[in-house]
């Protein structure tokens, strides 16, 4: 029989959100559990029934670029999914959902995974960061392929093949950085300004 777990997440009706709850005791059950939980968040206890999920299977549109690839997934069906969430598919690739779909090309930020019908993916693993360079005549435009994890600071200097930058604001959503730093995966755009290239002088007396 299985062991009563310590903690569960579970739908709390003061939070009105499915919250992480402490199990103060319990009963298994086949398909539920017995319990007196306690919510982590506002302190309410109570005793209910909890229903252990279920495996369901979800279609999966996957894009790479001009890509597309259709997949289905195994979640469990209180499972709540959110644009915006990241996950690895079986294969180790890191997907981030870009939408959610529900019967009747309903689209919506958050539901649960028996209520969706597609589930719309990036390919997460390598993203380009877009980067805009003024040079005081003109502003180029560049990428660079990056990890989600990589960490880009305010006052930095970034190096491409013609030219280098140095990093004066960072935009990620709702707002510009003009210190700090910021993780790829949360930027939209980075700003930077054109910073000339010093070259070593070759001293012909020692060549």
């Amino acid at each position: 029989m299985k062991e009563v777990p310590p903690e569960i997440y579970f739908e709390c009706p003061d939070c009105e959100d499915v919250t992480l709850h402490d199990v103060l005791n319990g009963r298994m059950g086949k398909t539920s559990m017995d319990a007196t939980i306690r919510c982590q968040d506002c302190n309410l206890t109570r005793t209910t029934t909890v229903q252990f999920p279920k495996p369901t299977d979800v279609k999966i549109v996957i894009s790479d670029g001009a890509v597309s690839e259709i997949s289905t997934i195994t979640l469990e069906d209180d499972d709540l999914l959110k644009v915006g969430d990241e996950f690895n598919m079986d294969d180790g690739r890191l997907v981030k959902i870009s939408g959610l779909e529900l019967a009747r090309g309903k689209r919506v930020k958050k539901a649960r995974a028996t209520e969706i019908k597609t589930i719309w993916a990036i390919e997460f693993d390598v993203i380009d960061v877009k980067v805009s360079i003024n040079d005081d005549r003109r502003t180029h435009s560049k990428t660079i392929p990056s990890s989600p994890d990589d960490e880009f600071t305010v006052g930095n200097i970034l190096s491409f093949d013609d030219m280098d930058c140095l990093i004066h604001s960072i935009k990620i959503e709702g707002r510009m950085l003009r210190r700090g730093s910021a993780e790829a995966r949360n930027i939209t755009r980075i700003y930077g300004k054109f910073k000339r290239r010093s070259y070593a002088v070759l001293d012909l007396e020692d060549a």
